[in-house]
Order: C-alpha cells, then sequence, then structure tokens
C-alpha cells in the first residue's frame, strides 16, 4: 500500500508495536480532549489564497537561532525512541540531517547524546527537564555542549507528570533490554537509583521524585550561567508566560501542551499560538509544537507568526512503520503538501505568508441571542 499522507502511518504503527508502547506514543493526558482539539483546531482556519502570482520559484529555507535549514519543518523532542525501532533516534538523526532541518533529541532517549552525534553532521538541540540534583543538570548540559547541540529546549510544563490513563492500566515500563543512555556514565548523586516501577504508571514514579517541582524563572537564569547555548523555552501557552520568558533571557519560545500530554483540557497549541506571538513583539522568535499533519497545518502556524513547527508523533509512528526510510518519507511528504500550499496561496517565501492569508472562526464576531 502506498503511503500518502503522514496520518497513514500511525495505523501502521498501531499493529507493528506492542500496545503498551503505542498507547505510550499516542495517549494524551485523561480524557485527552486537548489530544483531539490540537487536531481538529486547525480544521477551524481557512485559506484567503491570492492568485495570478508568479509562484514557479518557492524559496522555503529559513533560519533559527542563526542556522540555515531547508524548512520551517523540525522534529521535536520524543522519549525512548529504540522501543518503535531498533535504531531509534540514530535513524532520525539521519533522517532530520537528509532533510536539511533540525532534530531535538529528549534527554529520555534511548541514544546518548555522544551517539546521535556519531551519526553524521546536522543541526540538533537537545531537551532538558531540570533535576533536583542541578548537578545532574550541569553534567547533561555540558555533554550536549561537547557532542556538538546548538540548543536547549527547555521544557517548563512538568512540574508534574499528567495522568495518563493508558499508561496506568498497561502499568507502563520500559523494556528491559533499554536504558535511558544519557544517564548512564553520570554522577548521578541521589539519582543513582532510576527504578522504573509497575504499581503505577512507570515513568510517573520516576519524574515524580526527580524532577524539581520547585522550577521558577530564576531556574531559567542560572541555567544561562552554566551554558552558552540559547534556551528555547518550551511549554508556554499564553502572554504572560511569554513576556516572563523574554525577561529571564530566553532565546525564543516554543508553544506546546506537550502534546496534550500534561493538563487536559488546555487550548490547542494552534489556539494558543497568536496570543503568544503577540506578547512576543519579534524580540524573539515563536515556534509551535502539537498537531501538525499536514503542510497546510505548516501554512496556517506561519500565517499566524510562528517562525516554526516541530513534530512529534509522525515521527515516531513512521519510525515504528519504516525505520529511518519512514522518517524521510514523513518530512518529504510535509515539505512538499507545505510547498504545494505556498504556491496555491501565492506566496513565493515564507516572508510573504501573512496573516492575511487565513480567516479563523475565532475571528468572527460572536452575536449572543437574546433569550
Amino acid at each position: 500500500m502506498e503511503i500518502t499522507n503522514i496520518t497513514e502511518y500511525e495505523a501502521i504503527a498501531k499493529e507493528k508495536l506492542p500496545k503498551m508502547v503505542y498507547d505510550y506514543y499516542a495517549s494524551g493526558a485523561e480524557d485527552q480532549w486537548t489530544l483531539k482539539e490540537n487536531r481538529n483546531a486547525f480544521s477551524r482556519i481557512l485559506f484567503r489564497p491570492r492568485i495570478l502570482i508568479d509562484v514557479s520559484k518557492i524559496d522555503m529555507t529559513t533560519t533559527v537561532l542563526g542556522f540555515k535549514i531547508s524548512m520551517p519543518i523540525m522534529i521535536a523532542p520524543t522519549a525512548m525512541q529504540k522501543m518503535a525501532h531498533p535504531e531509534g533516534e540514530y535513524a532520525t538523526a539521519r533522517a532530520a540531517s537528509a532533510a536539511g532541518t533540525i532534530m531535538t533529541l529528549s534527554s529520555w532517549a534511548t541514544s546518548s547524546v555522544e551517539d546521535v552525534a556519531s551519526t553524521g553532521p546536522g543541526i540538533r538541540f537537545f531537551q532538558l527537564y531540570v533535576y533536583k540534583d542541578r548537578n545532574v543538570v550541569a553534567q547533561l548540559v555540558r555533554r550536549a555542549e561537547r557532542a556538538g547541540f546548538k540548543a536547549i529546549a527547555l521544557t517548563v510544563d512538568t512540574p508534574r507528570l499528567g495522568r495518563r490513563e493508558a499508561d496506568i492500566k498497561n502499568r507502563f515500563t520500559l523494556p528491559p533490554f533499554l536504558t535511558l543512555k544519557n544517564f548512564e556514565g553520570l554522577k548521578l548523586g541521589k539519582m543513582d537509583k532510576i527504578i522504573w516501577q509497575t504499581d503505577d504508571s512507570g515513568l510517573a514514579s520516576y519524574v515524580a521524585g526527580q524532577i524539581d517541582r520547585s522550577l521558577s524563572w530564576k531556574d531559567v537564569k542560572w541555567l544561562q550561567t552554566i551554558t552558552s547555548l540559547p534556551i528555547l523555552v518550551k511549554g508556554v501557552l499564553n502572554a504572560e508566560d511569554a513576556r516572563l520568558a523574554i525577561q529571564a533571557g530566553a532565546a525564543g519560545i516554543i508553544v506546546s501542551n506537550h502534546g496534550a500530554r500534561q493538563l487536559d483540557y488546555v487550548p490547542a497549541t494552534i489556539m494558543a499560538l497568536e496570543e503568544v506571538v503577540k506578547a512576543a513583539q519579534g524580540r524573539v522568535p515563536v515556534f509551535l509544537d502539537g498537531g501538525v499533519r499536514r503542510g497546510t497545518d505548516v501554512f496556517k502556524a506561519l500565517a499566524l507568526g510562528a517562525s516554526g513547527i516541530f513534530i512529534g508523533r509522525p515521527v515516531v509512528f513512521s519510525l515504528a512503520a519504516e525505520g529511518e526510510a519512514g522518517v524521510r518519507k514523513v518530512l518529504q511528504m510535509l515539505r512538499d503538501e507545505f510547498e504545494l500550499t505556498m504556491a496555491l496561496s501565492g506566496c513565493r517565501s515564507l516572508k510573504e505568508i501573512t496573516r492575511n492569508h487565513i480567516v479563523a472562526d475565532w475571528d468572527q464576531p460572536r452575536v449572543v441571542p437574546r433569550l
């Protein structure tokens, strides 16, 4: 069967993966309302295409934190990719490099920063949680720097892990033949025993004990004292936090609801995006992470002010289905769809994509009927 769009990979992954693994990747928090809304919200944005514009040449290149990439489509951090495919993060890194775009490596990867760096050249960011033991954080950051990673994506929406009922039902644990490679060889101190318990979601047991719930804006400033890498604050959903992120020295903002895996009934990222962009006032780039499944989604995000987007689940599902070739195909399909959307909208470069090219249902004034 020929794959014609990236959503088809999820059904293939569901067939191939153990239920525990598929559910871990696919599920969201509690009622999974936000999980559905991350997709549904895109359908409430329509196009206002311009016609009779010479679109024989289209330029999708852009720069992110000064690094030139082939398109504004990048790879988000997703944990434990070797559960999906034996090559895991190696395959994803090679696919991103081949596509000329950025891969973000999860700190909970089943391949280390050094492993991923060994796959060859590429622009890579490192996703970071802040742990109670700051020495562990410092060691992780230094290793990422030495391995040639170019930025830190600091995840800030996880003081506690969201309630993912599928993981609880499945008693999710990391398969015994896999480990969190970035923690091997570290001087862990109080974290010397990373135990994957099975009385609940195993990951919840681990996170609850190790991620620092007291994390605050002062820690974003502290992180800048131990690294020269630019810091992207990942997990912003409103204007107030966008302004605080900039005040704290963030080099960029990632509008993210953690793939709808944290607090349910928060807005879809595409719904939150414009508020954050307006608050940023062009001082730092704003990116979108969550719900992108089509090139049309990419265009809509850029029209609302995003400097680029990150994809997560499409990577692990295509990885499960076809390994590196699957991830390459996902990136190529999104690229092709995005290029077509630009052409049919009358845009020859990213800077020509404007708010006037779309209309959203929230643009219309709502008439409240009289009782």
